[in-house]
């Protein structure tokens, strides 16, 4: 009975020790969790307290017989590669709200001005900014970290313990992720790339008209109202628009369809 309590504890703490260098990688990454404002130390409870209740789920992924010891260390080399691939993933296409904070502080006359993104820790665009900050409440408002955590799970599916994906495959994905996120972020932009369009050709006929007229200087005051105008007139309608295009990308990359 001692040796069949000394092989369960030994097989117990293994698959905790595999399933935290997935789940707690890819938590120590995902948008939310591992923003930058969030403690390395709170980050690191929160992956801990994952990997703990969730390795009774992931156990019938655990290979048995227990690998030895250089095998294992592969392995668990693999588990913090496909937990990093995971949690970036589901962080690209939160950088799609940072992509459209850029082009609508390009085409709102804001390009210049900077401030500091506490979810990247980068200096960014003031509009992109304002975008991301506003995902990560929406993420747990609206539940969306209980897919991702969900979505890791079901990783084990698409990418079983212990074997190395394949590298092609690996950037065929994070491929198809980053010009999804580029496309998801363009079309977030689109109400103000047609209304700067509108405005530059109306700016092209006056210059015609009244050569004389410093059209650009006179017009960048009125083009920053414009925008900020527009964008609160349709802000709610972005973050709508991303949270569904945010779920559909999760569920589409983390099912397996990818």
């Amino acid at each position: 009975m001692q040796s069949a309590l000394e092989e369960f504890l030994a097989s117990g703490v293994l698959a905790f020790m595999l399933t935290f260098m997935r789940i707690g990688t890819a938590a120590m990454v995902m948008p939310g969790i591992g923003d930058s404002f969030v403690t390395s130390r709170v980050r690191l409870h929160i992956a801990l307290a994952l990997s703990f209740v969730l390795t009774p789920i992931v156990m019938p992924y655990i290979p048995s017989p227990m690998p030895q010891l250089f095998a294992l260390v592969h392995m668990i080399v693999i588990e913090m590669i496909i937990g990093l691939l995971m949690g970036t993933i589901a962080r690209i296409f939160v950088i799609a709200l940072d992509t459209a904070g850029m082009v609508i502080s390009a085409q709102s006359g804001l390009a210049n001005a900077q401030v500091f993104n506490p979810t990247e820790a980068t200096q960014g665009s003031i509009i992109g900014s304002l975008l991301t900050m506003t995902a990560a409440v929406l993420i747990f408002v609206t539940n969306l970290h209980h897919m991702l955590i969900m979505g890791f799970v079901e990783s084990y599916q698409m990418f079983p313990m212990g074997v190395m994906p394949d590298t092609g495959s690996l950037a065929e994905l994070m491929t198809k992720a980053v010009s999804t996120s580029f496309n998801i972020g363009v079309k977030l932009a689109s109400p103000f790339i047609v209304m700067m369009l509108l405005v530059y050709v109306g700016m092209g006929v006056l210059s015609r008209l009244m050569p004389q007229l410093q059209v650009f200087l006179v017009i960048l005051p009125l083009q920053i109202l414009m925008s900020i105008v527009l964008l609160g007139l349709v802000f709610a309608a972005i973050m709508g628009a991303w949270i569904v295009h945010y779920q559909s990308a999760i569920l589409f990359f983390f099912s397996g369809s990818g």
